[in-house]
């Protein structure tokens, strides 16, 4: 079994290049006007749902991204997914 160590060392590099990434992505928003909207909330609520959780991150993150809709849409009106919940304003 893997120590914590041997974790570090295969996948810190990769790790703070994604957490850079993320950092670059958020400074882009802030840079720029124009409402805020439904997928740049559910990514900061799924950033502070992944630093809240103790365990089980990954699924913390796409449960807070998924859309919890009880109801089936009959046909779809669009061929997109939006990769956030819509929140209803």
């Amino acid at each position: 079994m893997p120590t914590k160590t041997d974790i570090l060392d295969l996948y810190f590099m990769d790790s703070r290049a994604k957490l850079l990434d993320i950092a670059s992505y958020l400074d882009r928003l802030d840079r720029h006007e124009g409402e805020v909207d439904f997928r740049q909330e559910g990514f900061l609520n799924a950033l502070q749902a992944m630093l809240d959780a103790k365990e089980n991150r990954t699924a913390t993150v796409l449960n807070t991204l998924s859309d919890h809709t009880p109801e089936v849409a009959e046909a779809a009106t669009i061929q997109v997914a939006y990769g956030a919940p819509q929140t209803a304003k």
